[in-house]
């Protein structure tokens, strides 16, 4: 089956990307193994970011949905599922989407010089792929995490029940900037599709993010953030979070945290 044939790219979306990391990805790689110094060896291996974004109402979707499974089995990558909403004017409006999501994507289409489209798969914020192979996306977990394996930075997440605890350390950006984002997470959701192009099929999606928000920025120095776990997550979700540089949204830091 052609790459055509198992991808969907919503209409005029060019005209649609509004966000920045408009010069991100040319810079890109080369750029990030400068900022930092090297990790102090193998155990200083990163974790990777895997963030998939699809659609209930693509019909090239459900074999991503399942692929991601493999990944979010994985003890070093972080594997997220972000449903868009750009194709909910096909009759079925997703039940998991949100506006946050389709500007993410949108966000990294420009930095890519591209048009957002589904299923695609975002690793590390410096690569995509078609989020049904899974021989792409496992080169290009590789290839990131080689490249960006020296501007790795100490990242922690914690929680005593009361307080989720985010502690990063020190290095240098030389003047840039990243963002700390916090994702809510359930670890699988199976919905049933009533309309549109899956009509009449039940599909199951794996780590999907419920809520996404900046809960912090960093610019070098160690950073300490507490927050209320009970506002945050829910009994039954995982916690993840990493660092983004906002210049080219290279992602240098990533961590888990598991339900209680």
């Amino acid at each position: 089956m052609s790459v055509a044939m198992r991808i969907s790219v919503p209409a005029n979306s060019l005209t649609q990307i509004t966000m920045p990391w408009r010069r991100a990805l040319l810079a890109g790689l080369a750029l990030m193994t400068a900022l930092l110094p090297a990790a102090a060896g193998p155990e200083a291996r990163r974790m990777s970011v895997v963030e998939l974004f699809t659609s209930q109402g693509c019909s090239s979707c459900p074999p991503a949905d399942a692929l991601l499974k493999t990944y979010a089995d994985r003890p070093d990558v972080v594997a997220l599922t972000l449903n868009v909403d750009y194709w909910d004017y096909l009759g079925w409006k997703d039940t998991l989407a949100s506006p946050k999501y389709t500007k993410r994507q949108r966000r990294y289409a420009k930095a890519f010089g591209g048009q957002p489209y589904t299923p695609q798969v975002v690793v590390n914020g410096a690569e995509h792929v078609i989020g049904s192979h899974a021989a792409e996306i496992d080169s290009a977990i590789e290839r990131t995490r080689a490249r960006l394996q020296t501007a790795a930075v100490p990242l922690a997440l914690v929680s005593d029940g009361r307080t989720l605890t985010i502690e990063i350390g020190a290095g240098s950006l030389h003047g840039l900037s990243g963002t700390v984002w916090l994702a809510a997470v359930r670890p699988r959701v199976d919905v049933d599709i009533e309309r549109g192009e899956n009509r009449g099929r039940k599909l199951s999606y794996f780590n999907v993010v419920r809520e996404l928000t900046p809960v912090g920025m960093w610019s070098g120095n160690p950073v300490r953030l507490e927050l209320p776990h009970g506002e945050i997550l829910r009994a039954d979700e995982r916690c993840a979070v990493w660092l983004q540089v906002e210049a080219t949204g290279h992602i240098v830091a990533a961590a888990w945290m598991s339900p209680r």
